[in-house]
C-alpha cells in the first residue's frame, strides 16, 4: 500500500477543507467559499455553514492587543480538549499520555484523497525543518472514520509517513466526543456504494503544558507553521 499517494474513488466527492483562508478571513466566510467553490446546493452550503459555527468561534480566541503574531489562528486561552482513544497497539490513550512534548493534532481518515495526506507530508517537512527541535515533536492523527480504519490500516499509514506519527482511532462514540472537544466538524458523505467523509481541516498545536495553542490553517507552507510552532516550543 502506498498511502501518501492514495486517491478518491471514482465518483467521490473531494473533502472540504474547512480551515481560514488568510488572516482577515472568517471562519465562515472560508467554509462559504469553500462550497461555492465545490458547486454545492444552497441547502448544502447552509447545512456546511451551521456546522462549522464552533470552527468561527476559534477565530475570535487570542485577538487582543498582546496576541503573538502568527500566521495560524491564536487559541492561546481556549479550553483545551481531550481525548479517550486507543493507539493502533490498542493501548488506551488521552492526552495527557503526551505531556512534556508539544504536539501537532489533526483529525482525518486513511482514505482521503488529498487533505489528509497533504498536511501528513507537511508534518514530516515541519520535523526537517526544526532540526534539533523535532524530536520534542507528536504528531497525532486521529481518524474520523473508525468503521473502516482499522487498527492495521491505520498504523500502516501513518508509518507510510513517518515511523513515529501515532494513529489513534476509537469507538464512533468515543470518535464523536473527541471530535466535539477540539470543536472538529465531521460528517459521512455517500459516493454511490460507498463514502467519504468531510472534515475540518485545521491542525491544532498543544505546547508541552498540554495547553491549545494554535490551529494551523491548511494553506500554511511546512516553513510558516515553523515559525508559528516557535512561538511555543
Amino acid at each position: 500500500m502506498r498511502f501518501p499517494f492514495s486517491r478518491a474513488p471514482h465518483g467521490a466527492a473531494p473533502s472540504v477543507a474547512l480551515s481560514v483562508a488568510s488572516p482577515g478571513t472568517s471562519g465562515l466566510a472560508a467554509a462559504d467559499a469553500s462550497s461555492r467553490h465545490l458547486g454545492l446546493a444552497p441547502d448544502s452550503r447552509r447545512r456546511l455553514l451551521l456546522s462549522c459555527l464552533p470552527l468561527a468561534a476559534l477565530t475570535l480566541a487570542g485577538c487582543g492587543p498582546d496576541a503573538p503574531k502568527l500566521l495560524g489562528m491564536d487559541l492561546s486561552g481556549m479550553p483545551t480538549g481531550d481525548f479517550q482513544l486507543q493507539d493502533v497497539n490498542g493501548q488506551s490513550r488521552t492526552l495527557a499520555d503526551y505531556r512534556g512534548h508539544p504536539i501537532l493534532l489533526f483529525f482525518g481518515f486513511t482514505q482521503c484523497p488529498d487533505i489528509c495526506p497533504t498536511a501528513l507530508t507537511r508534518a514530516l517537512e515541519i520535523k526537517e525543518l526544526l532540526g534539533a527541535d523535532a524530536d520534542k515533536l507528536r504528531v497525532l492523527f486521529i481518524t474520523v472514520d473508525p468503521e473502516r480504519d482499522t487498527p492495521e490500516i491505520l498504523g500502516a499509514y501513518t508509518s507510510a509517513f513517518d515511523p513515529g506519527f501515532v494513529g489513534l482511532r476509537g469507538t464512533a462514540e468515543q470518535t464523536r466526543a473527541a471530535a466535539q472537544s477540539f470543536k472538529v466538524f465531521y460528517q459521512k458523505v455517500p459516493t454511490g456504494s460507498s463514502y467519504t467523509m468531510d472534515h475540518t481541516a485545521l491542525t491544532y498545536v498543544i505546547d508541552a503544558k498540554g495547553k491549545l495553542r494554535i490551529a494551523l490553517r491548511h494553506a500554511q507552507s511546512a516553513a510558516e507553521c515553523v515559525q508559528d510552532l516557535r512561538t511555543v516550543l
